[in-house]
């Protein structure tokens, strides 16, 4: 047998090898779902497992002490807000206390005053003692509170200032001006707080009533 014929014989002897690649797929075999993911465990800060009830417990504990501390706060804040309201309350109520205190001693004097009168029957003592309360009063409230009474008469008619309750034309004037003050006008530092109810005289020719006329 020539050295080629036993060179086929071997070829035929040996089996045929697939090519690289081919019936891999045939070969794999299907896997399970999730087969091949790693199960991680929960752990704890220190890496070992969570013990959820221990953990659950904790919780309940926490949020129980901050309820507790959320009401505390809401009284707390309830109470202070009660407190402050009382104390606007009596401010409010008390506020006028030293003015008050100022007016007695004048209510003194003219208790003394009208006793006084009632035996003596002596209208100029009354009269003068009468003037001389008022003198102290009017003086008190202007140098203490600030307090000023102003007069009118004479003054160019200011809507700030002055109320017109009476008007009357004249041709001597250009402009409206009080002629008469029926009640006084006040002024709390420098603020009006009661308009003086006048009587204006008013220009012939004027544009109907100044500002503040009464009907």
């Amino acid at each position: 047998m020539s050295k080629q014929s036993h060179k086929q014989g071997n070829n035929e002897a040996q089996p045929a090898q697939p090519n690289a690649g081919e019936g891999d797929e045939a070969q794999t075999e299907p896997q399970a779902e999730g087969a091949g993911t790693p199960v991680t465990e929960s752990a704890d800060s220190e890496g070992g497992p969570v013990n959820w009830e221990q953990r659950a417990t904790e919780l309940e504990i926490k949020l129980a002490e901050l309820s507790d501390q959320y009401l505390r706060k809401a009284a707390d804040f309830d109470n202070f807000r009660k407190r402050m309201n009382r104390e606007k309350q009596e401010l409010t109520e008390f506020a006028n206390q030293n003015l008050i205190l100022d007016l007695l001693p004048v209510l003194d004097d003219f208790e003394r005053a009208t006793k006084s009168a009632e035996t003596s029957k002596d209208f100029t003592s009354f009269y003068e003692g009468i003037i001389m309360i008022q003198k102290q009063l009017g003086s008190q409230l202007e140098n203490k509170w600030g307090l000023k009474r102003f007069d009118s008469e004479g003054d160019l008619f200011d809507p700030n200032r002055h109320e017109a309750i009476q008007m009357e034309k004249t041709a001597d004037i250009a402009e409206a001006i009080v002629k008469e003050d029926y009640v006084k006008g006040y002024a709390l530092k420098e603020r009006v707080i009661r308009y003086a109810k006048v009587k204006v005289l008013m220009p012939i020719g004027g544009e109907g009533a100044p500002e503040g006329q009464q009907s």
